[in-house]
């Protein structure tokens, strides 16, 4: 905080005192925290209304809204009722049955009954329809809806931009943001005219300036009419945002605030982040589905602001709790019908980290949700996004909640007729920030098609986040609809929901215009009860069972970006890079490589019989290969004359190798592909004296075509080479035998 505050604070603070305020210790708040104000907040709660443990270990994973209301009288007894304030950042009323069946409207009387004091809108408090959202945060919601850049095409604002809030002599102004990203992740035509033209404005313009413009309005303003701190309400994330949008772009490119309150992007931060001027903000947000509770304090008398989450809390409200449960109860008859089972695990998730996978990768579930589409509107292809499956289903009973934790969305299942162009579009649209998630990655059916992520994304989007143009080349390949290539200029049946299909949902805008053959015929969670039940015979089967699908999407990853110990700007990066890509070489395991571990005879030769396509083999003489990872390599070396091993009927694959031995070996296999060079000079190394004389031509070779070079003036011809260098190695000879390009040196 700034030192004009802390003044304006102390002086007040001094002119209490100098009017004879009675001495705290004779008043009953003598026992609380004098000068302290609280602000609890919660985020993307998304219907996660009870309170959740771990099985296993009890552990509480979610605090549910008793917990929350217990937390509040804990600090409301510790620093007093008027100076705890208890706010949401969004994205409250959808994302379970309960949302769902009730349009968001029983989550807003369980806020109310918690005794939240503001909130802002997500982009999924529009879930429902504009009317809807309006009813619930202007006549149903007992607490303030905020936002300053959500306003009609006039300028005129929808809700309120920002709220004051007194703490006895300190004002604190609330300002309230919600994410641009509203127009594509709830649903365009909530925020359009029955001609399809927007009549809403969340700033969205000018890369960002328009947001930071209405951002900065709305802290000047609250600043000028007597805000002592601004706390900012956003609903913006960071990881997975659009860049320009997300909560610390606008603290970066804004001054004045003090805190800011986040959401969105699922993320847990407490953090500093500095703002315009270089001043730090306090930036927080708790994840989601209540798995924490933040906690804000400013120190009125200090002027210090501090942040952390709560984690684990176990308490209950009763009242509250009673209130949940009621809701519940009347829910509860429809909800636990058994419509269905399943015989696997259906999942969005990683199996082999457990992380969320729907929005970047194919999932069986995802695959499910697609083949529902496809066979219920009997069509070509279908096109399920990422984003509209929300759960898992365990296997065993399936009953209608959890169909509707998987479609919390109401969504309804269209099927247009449209073009192989619009639909290789679409999926390069789905596959833009892979692989970052988002929400509008396609799952699909009928389809398979590649993602290449080492091309860079030139998608082009309008403000409003809308699909223009691929603007070079595609990331999306190979794609092939059953057992032919796509056409783009073949007519396909695309099914899908209305969400993307009619409403541009999640900047889909290429179908829009298209021929609608079937409008609107079955709410998605019907899709998908009626596929299992009717296609499926009422059982998931193990056609199911591979969690991560049955091969309809491929993803080529930058080659460095699974490995964990290889530094991107190593001199040895991109020679780990290429012969990771080109398969010439392998990790030692899923996330690591092993840079410095030093090459062994197995390793080399492996990498050589990789390079050559790993033909096949016939018999060997070396009697210590049965077995080992690198049997066919060595059987393939002594055929091609590259080694006779390092002694009678002994190849020595865990031995090290000096880097003549290298020099040899790569000097020999090069002039087998009719590749040699002029006579090398190693008189320009002060160890050249050192190289054996049986490797003597080799080594002059190897330099000489630039696949082994030296450092600080010395070969280090008897050392032993690292698998870093290997892979220079590896580079450096396909460069020198297939002439092109130059020989890169090795940092060696």
């Amino acid at each position: 905080m700034n030192s004009k505050k802390i003044l304006s604070l102390s002086l007040a603070a001094a002119l209490t005192l100098g009017l004879g305020a009675p001495a705290l210790a004779a008043d009953e708040t003598a026992a609380k925290e004098d000068g302290k104000i609280v602000i609890l907040h919660t985020n993307d709660v998304h219907c996660q209304i009870d309170q959740a443990k771990d099985e296993e270990s009890g552990a509480v994973t979610a605090i549910g809204y008793a917990g929350v209301a217990a937390y509040k009288a804990e600090m409301e007894a510790q620093y007093g009722a008027d100076n705890v304030t208890l706010v949401d950042a969004g994205d409250a009323i959808q994302g379970g049955a309960i949302g769902t069946l009730s349009k968001g409207s029983y989550i807003v009387d369980i806020m109310n009954e918690v005794g939240y004091d503001l909130a802002i809108p997500g982009n999924h408090e529009f879930d429902y329809g504009m009317d809807n959202f309006l009813t619930l945060a202007k006549e149903k919601a007992n607490y303030d809806y905020l936002c300053c850049n959500f306003t009609d095409l006039n300028g005129k604002a929808v809700l309120d931009a920002y709220k004051l809030v007194d703490y006895g002599d300190v004002t604190v102004g609330f300002v309230g943001i919600d994410t641009p990203e509203s127009f594509t992740k709830s649903t365009p035509t909530y925020f359009q005219n029955d001609k399809g033209e927007y009549i809403y404005s969340f700033s969205q313009g000018n890369e960002g300036k328009d947001l930071y413009a209405a951002v900065q309005k709305a802290v000047d303003d609250a600043t000028k009419a007597g805000a002592d701190y601004v706390v900012a309400l956003g609903h913006l994330g960071n990881e997975g945002s659009t860049d320009v949008w997300t909560s610390k772009s606008v603290i970066a490119n804004t001054t004045g605030i003090d805190v800011f309150i986040d959401g969105h992007s699922h993320e847990t931060y407490d953090e500093t982040v500095q703002n315009k001027d270089g001043e730090d903000v306090t930036l927080a947000q708790t994840g989601t589905k209540l798995a924490n509770i933040g906690k804000v304090v400013i120190d009125t008398k200090t002027g210090e602001i501090t942040s952390e989450l709560v984690t684990g809390y176990d308490k209950q409200d009763e009242a509250v709790a009673s209130y949940v449960a009621k809701v519940n109860e009347e829910f509860d008859a429809v909800l636990q019908e058994v419509v269905a089972k399943s015989d696997v695990d259906l999942t969005t998730k990683d199996p082999a980290t457990g992380n969320r996978a729907v929005r970047n990768a194919e999932t069986n579930l995802g695959d499910l949700c697609a083949d529902a589409y496809r066979v219920m509107l009997d069509a070509d292809i279908a096109f399920v996004n990422g984003g509209g499956v929300r759960a898992d289903i365990a296997a065993g009973e399936i009953t209608y909640e959890d169909i509707i934790n998987v479609h919390p969305f109401g969504n309804e299942a269209c099927l247009v007729e449209t073009n192989g162009q619009d639909i290789l579009d679409a999926l390069e649209m789905g596959a833009r920030l892979c692989p970052e998630e988002n929400g509008g990655f396609l799952q699909v059916s009928g389809l398979t098609y590649t993602i290449d992520t080492t091309i860079p994304s030139s998608v082009v989007l309008n403000d409003e986040g809308e699909f223009v143009k691929v603007d070079d080349e595609y990331r999306v390949k190979d794609v092939m609809v059953g057992d032919e290539p796509l056409d783009v200029n073949k007519t396909y049946t695309l099914a899908s929901h209305n969400y993307m299909l009619k409403n541009g949902g999640d900047g889909f805008v290429m179908f829009k215009d298209d021929t609608v053959l079937k409008d609107c015929v079955m709410i998605d969670n019907a899709v998908l009860i009626n596929y299992i039940v009717d296609e499926l015979g009422g059982v998931v089967g193990e056609a199911y069972s591979n969690p991560t699908g049955d091969g309809r999407i491929t993803i080529i990853k930058d080659a460095l970006s699974a490995y964990t110990d290889v530094d991107t700007s190593a001199w040895y990066a991109e020679a780990v890079r290429s012969v990771v890509t080109d398969g010439y070489m392998n990790g030692t395991s899923s996330t690591t490589f092993a840079p410095a571990t030093t090459v062994t005879r197995g390793m080399v030769y492996q990498t050589l019989y990789n390079m050559a396509g790993s033909p096949e083999v016939g018999e060997t003489t070396f009697t210590d290969v049965e077995g080992k990872w690198y049997a066919n390599a060595a059987a393939w070396a002594e055929a091609e004359g590259l080694t006779s091993g390092v002694s009678a009927g002994v190849f020595g694959g865990d031995r090290t190798m000096s880097r003549q031995e290298l020099a040899k070996v790569f000097a020999d296999y090069a002039a087998k592909q009719g590749v040699t060079a002029a006579e090398g000079d190693l008189s320009s190394f002060t160890d050249a004296d050192q190289v054996a004389s049986w490797a003597q031509d080799s080594v002059e070779q190897a330099v000489a075509m630039g696949i082994i070079a030296g450092s600080n003036n010395k070969l280090n011809p008897t050392g032993t080479a690292s698998r870093a260098e290997l892979a220079q190695i590896l580079v450096n000879f396909e460069n020198a035998t297939t002439q092109t390009g130059e020989s890169t040196e090795a940092a060696a």
